[in-house]
């Protein structure tokens, strides 16, 4: 089990859009090894590569009740999302002590390479659909501030340095 160190905001690697991945190769399955301990470890339901300082499209999500059911998805892409619009209160371990209250489509189509190799598309909805965003905007080079507005984000910013001193 290794669990990786995520990488204190405001590092510019999280503003960094992650590479695409060619194969899924030895050295990814490590990765997603690794971000699979780390993200149990905090714990959360999801990590992309970014976070630990790694740039590659490289994600790893699971919202499943008894844990153990990780979705490793190199290069992953939404298609479609839906109209209706999710609330949750999202977090993120490269900026922590604060969170915020985010919309997100409830339901999104995404393909990805699994970690098979093979092109795969899956609908996933609920906390699962919200994580997967999260991550995909985590490849983009966003965190979930982003989405707020600016008196928002500003307001979350100064209490994240308060509390990390």
């Amino acid at each position: 089990m290794t669990v990786r160190r995520c990488i204190p905001w405001p590092d510019r690697r999280l503003r960094s859009r992650a590479v695409a991945v060619d194969t899924i190769s030895n050295t990814v399955l490590g990765i997603w090894r690794d971000m699979i301990d780390t993200m149990e470890a905090m714990p959360g339901v999801g990590l992309a590569a970014p976070q630990i300082g790694e740039l590659s499209r490289l994600a790893v999500v699971d919202a499943s009740d008894g844990r153990g059911q990780a979705v490793r998805m190199a290069n992953p892409e939404i298609l479609h999302s839906s109209v209706t619009l999710r609330p949750h209160e999202e977090a993120s371990p490269n900026l922590p002590g604060v969170s915020a209250r985010i919309e997100r489509p409830r339901a999104v189509t995404v393909r990805f390479l699994n970690a098979c190799g093979e092109i795969e598309e899956r609908e996933f909805t609920g906390l699962w659909a919200t994580s997967v965003q999260h991550q995909v905007d985590h490849l983009d080079g966003r965190m979930y501030f982003d989405r707020l507005s600016k008196v928002k984000r500003d307001i979350l910013l100064r209490k994240a340095r308060k509390v990390t001193g």
